[in-house]
Parts: structure tokens; sequence; C-alpha cells
């Protein structure tokens, strides 16, 4: 790192040498072309060959340079070209004035070129700044898991800042969930200054105001609601991983670990939400089974036992046995046909409406409400996971199937059709509810 410092400082202190020789090399160009043209036309035209040269300087090489360009050729127009010449006395009003011009327009030029160059600089710094938060972007959206994400997002960290960097997260007691280099451990005090800003939202650790003993420096990796995580960065010599002008990226990287993060999880739900609702189709359909096998055939049983009761043929106690194991399991059977998720049998209110997805009815004020089949699905989906978002494809696929899960116009329609008839203003819903960008939720 050192030296990596004086090679820089080496090569910047040999720019401005050379910026500096160059600032005198055009001064000397210009003076060579005047003391060419004065033998032939006067020392009149020769002020002018030296503006070239210091606007060149000023422009090129900014203010320093500039000015010592505008000092040189003032000198040597007043050296070479102005009486008495061969001194630097000037004894004519308009030589003075041609010297304090020179001067003046090393100035402006130089304090306009510095101007654009630093526009030019931010502008090239805020499309690098933009590119890197792309890319970023772009290799966490490659992403499937919440554990992949915080692997790749401290891979990008350590790589972006050359920096040991890991995402932390869990209160009480943090634990790491990702870090570059694998099996970096946390200190005591770098632990409590983890904890810090999970809890406050505030960075904390290493050349931040609070808890400096610490040797990591640790940031909020924030969501709407609340705080994901926190992002740890160290450097093995103990300086700070970044400088001031780097926050804004620092921070716009972890704004987009935070969505990353947000995406995965929702996708997870979503998953969990399929899973659940396949294991209900097919418990269903094993019941409805059950219930349509076995039940006649529990039905048959019974009905024989009443035969050999009239009969008299029997044995009495084997018979009395027999039906009252044959009456057990028609009761069970029929308990088991008739249970079904916990959401199917009891009714969910939000607002004035009531949902009964074991009757199918919806009633609002106690009114009972038409619905189409297709707006009664998309109700009943919502009214299956009261409170949860659902993500638009999750809705789709199961309304409409799989084939139809990029089609989010036939959701909005429903939807919009669903507001109109049950909520008391559809401009501002109540009861469903659009997450922007991910899906809706029912407010039970």
């Amino acid at each position: 790192m050192a030296d990596r410092l004086a090679s820089q400082g080496g090569a910047a202190l040999l720019a401005r040498i050379q910026a500096y020789a160059g600032a005198v090399a055009l001064v000397a160009v210009s003076t060579l072309i005047g003391l060419w043209i004065a033998p032939r036309w006067g020392t009149a035209p020769v002020d002018m060959t030296y503006l070239p040269a210091v606007l060149a300087a000023a422009a090129l090489w900014g203010i320093g340079p500039g000015v010592v360009a505008g000092l040189t050729a003032a000198l040597a127009y007043n050296f070479f070209f102005t009486e008495p010449i061969h001194t630097l006395r000037i004894d004519r009003v308009a030589d003075v004035v041609t010297v304090v011009v020179l001067i003046v327009v090393a100035l402006v030029t130089s304090r306009l070129a510095a101007g654009i160059r630093a526009q030019a600089r931010l502008a090239a710094a805020h499309a690098s700044r933009n590119a890197t938060i792309a890319g970023f972007a772009g290799r966490l959206l490659s992403c499937s898991s919440e554990e992949r994400i915080a692997e790749t997002a401290c891979e990008e960290l350590s790589r972006l800042f050359s920096c040991n960097a890991m995402l932390v997260t869990g209160l009480p007691e943090p634990h790491v969930i990702a870090a570059v280099p694998a099996g970096n451990r946390l200190t005591p005090s770098d632990l409590a200054a983890a904890a810090l800003t999970l809890e406050t939202s505030q960075s904390a650790g290493r050349a931040t105001p609070r808890i400096q003993p610490a040797e990591w420096q640790f940031h909020p990796v924030r969501s709407p609601t609340s705080v994901i995580a926190a992002a740890g960065l160290a450097r093995d010599d103990g300086a700070p991983p970044f400088d001031a002008l780097q926050l804004p990226l620092v921070e716009s990287l972890l704004d987009q670990i935070a969505l990353a993060l947000e995406r995965a999880r929702l996708e997870r739900q979503a998953r969990e939400f399929d899973a659940l609702r396949e294991r209900d189709r097919v418990r269903s359909a094993l019941l409805s089974s059950i219930g349509q096998d076995i039940g006649p055939a529990i039905g048959s049983i019974g009905g024989a036992v009443r035969e050999l009761r009239r009969s008299g043929t029997s044995d009495k106690e084997l018979v009395s046995r027999i039906g009252s194991e044959a009456t057990k399991l028609d009761r069970y059977i029929a308990n088991l046909v008739e249970l079904g998720p916990v959401s199917d049998q009891q009714p969910i209110d939000a607002g004035s409406v009531r949902i009964d997805l074991f009757q199918r009815a919806v009633f609002r004020d106690g009114r009972p409400v038409h619905l189409t089949p297709k707006e009664f699905s998309v109700l009943a989906e919502l009214a299956k996971h009261p409170g949860r978002v659902l993500s638009h494809e999750h809705l789709l696929r199961a309304v409409w199937g799989p084939a139809q899960q990029n089609q989010t116009e036939y959701l909005r329609v429903a939807i919009r059709a669903l507001r109109q008839k049950l909520e008391r203003d559809p401009a501002q819903p109540e009861m469903i509810v659009n997450e922007p960008a991910v899906g809706y939720r029912l407010v039970p």
C-alpha cells in the first residue's frame, strides 16, 4: 500500500513538472515566432502570438501552468519587443496594457478550463458510479437464494473496495451469514458494533462516530420497514475501507443488496405458498378418494350386518361387534371428508365484507355479492393467506394456470372488478391493497 501511494505521488509530481515545462516551451515557441515577425512587420502583431500559448497552457494544464505561461509571456514580450529592448522596463502605456491583458487572459482561461474539467470529472464519476451500481445489481439479480445473494454481495464489495467484507444479521446475538475471505471472525467489540447497527440503523465501528475500538466498519442494509442486515468492511492495514467521496456509492450498493434480499424473501414465500396450496390440493383429493372409494364399502358392510341380524342365524355377539366397528369407521371417514384447510372452514372478515370459502359465498354489509368464477378464485386465493403479499405470478398461476403467469393484465382486470364490487371507495382501496411491483394482499 505504501509503495503504491509513493508511486502515485511520484507520477503526479512528474506530471506537474511536465505541465509547467510545457507552458514555458509554448511561450518560447511564441517568442521565436515573434522574433521572426518583428523585423518584417514590426512589434505590433507580436503580442497576438503569445495568446495561443497562454490559452493552450491554461486549457491543457490548469491555473498554475496557465499563470506561469501568462507571466512568462509578459516578461518575454517586455524583454524582447518593448522599448527599451532587452530590459524589463516599460515606457509605453500600450505595452503595459498588453502585459496585463496576457496575465488576465491566463487567469480567466485557466479558471474556465478548470471548471470544464471539474464538470467532466464529475460526469465521468457519475457515469462510473452508475455503471458500477448497474453491474452490481445485475450480478445480484442472477442469484436465486438469500444465501447466494449474501455471498455475491460480499465478493463484489471486497472487489470494489479492495477490503474484507461480510454480512451480519440476527439479534440479540449477530452472526455472520457470508464473508470474504471465508472464515473471518468478529471480536466482541465488532459484535457490539454490528448489534448497534442492526438496532439503530446507523453506521458503527472503526472510523465512525460510534464504537471506535472495533476493527470492522458496519453499515445498515435497510428494507422499507426494518434493517435486514449489517454490511461489514475492513482493511488488513487498519485504514478506512473507503473515503467520504465514495459514501454515496456505498449507500447505493447497500440499497441494491436490500432489494435483492427482499426479492429473494418474497420469492421464497411465494414458493412456500405454492407448496402449501399443492399440499391442500393433494389432501383434498385424498379425502375425496377416501369418501368415494371406502365409504361405499363400509356402507355395504353395515348393510350385511343388518341382514345377518334380521336372519338370526349368526352369532349375535360377533355380528354386534362387526356392526359397531363398521359404524365407527363410517363416522371416522365422514369426519375426514368434512375436514379441510382452516381458511376454507372459517369465514374471513375484511371490513364490511365476509368471505366464506367453504360455502363459496361473499357478503357485503350482510348482502350477497355476485362474483364471476375468476373473480372469486382471485379473492379466494388472497383470503387463504390473509395479510400476506401474493406475487402477480403466484395469483396468475393459481387462477389462470402456469401458461398465463405473465399476463398481468388479466389480474389487473379481476382486481379492478373486485374493488368495484367490494370496496367502499374503489379509488382508495382498503381491503385489497397493491404492493408496487410485487403483488396484492388482503387486509383482514
